[in-house]
């Protein structure tokens, strides 16, 4: 029997651009609460989890990041993101819709996310992009707030599904920016770099990941070089 292998993609700048509707959703979240036209550019956004991103907002605007507080910035931000997703001007990404449509056809590949989307935010944007059925499960910012934690629970929601561990040496964690290449390395797995997000293919490999490529639009060359 062929060993599975967990993929666990990551989604803004990996799988789709949605033209900054996330960011926008976040800004018109500040907005209505604290009636402050703030375009974020002193919080970091790429790669974070969007519960340490709510947080740093709310410390900003000197609220205490307290869970009522940070739950209630959530579901604000969530309500709006179906607007601001049908306002933006975003698409997949170079190569992906392939991608997914040959490994979700191999049986010994398991699709899941990794990603610092709260898991209702994933939905709507893999919905909207047409990408969300194709991943079985996740690990979300519902989960923790610190990205570097969610490779445990994607390991054991794997583990849950499939009825057996699958070893770092088993997984891969794809990314577009420095957290998704620490958070792989936190717990041991294969980690792939691809530079079609906000981090330039130098600053990657300065991360050192173990592959590293432009974009994944060469479906052939991908799923040779990376053995799927």
């Amino acid at each position: 029997m062929t060993k599975k292998r967990l993929l666990l993609f990551d989604i803004d700048g990996t799988l789709v651009n949605t033209g900054g509707a996330g960011v926008e959703s976040l800004k018109i979240t500040v907005r209505n609460r604290f009636g402050a036209k703030d375009d974020l550019h002193d919080i970091e956004i790429a790669g974070k989890t969007d519960r340490a991103i709510i947080r740093d907002i709310l410390r900003k605007y000197q609220v205490d990041p307290k869970e009522e507080n940070i739950a209630t910035f959530e579901q604000e931000y969530i309500d709006g993101l179906p607007l601001s997703l049908s306002r933006s001007r975003g698409r997949v990404l170079p190569g992906i819709q392939q991608l997914l449509e040959r490994l979700k056809r191999q049986p010994y590949i398991v699709l899941a996310l990794l990603t610092g989307n709260l898991q209702q935010g994933a939905r709507l944007k893999l919905q909207h992009y047409g990408l969300w059925d194709f991943f079985e499960f996740g690990a979300f910012a519902d989960d923790h707030h610190d990205r570097n934690q969610l490779g445990a629970f994607a390991r054991e929601r794997a583990q849950t599904r499939h009825g057996h561990d699958f070893d770092a040496a088993d997984i891969d964690v794809i990314g577009d920016t420095n957290h998704d290449i620490a958070c792989g390395k936190a717990f041991g797995a294969r980690t792939i770099a691809v530079a079609t997000g906000s981090w330039s293919r130098e600053r990657l490999q300065a991360c050192a990941p173990d592959f590293l490529f432009d974009d994944l639009a060469d479906t052939d060359e991908v799923i040779r070089k990376l053995g799927w």
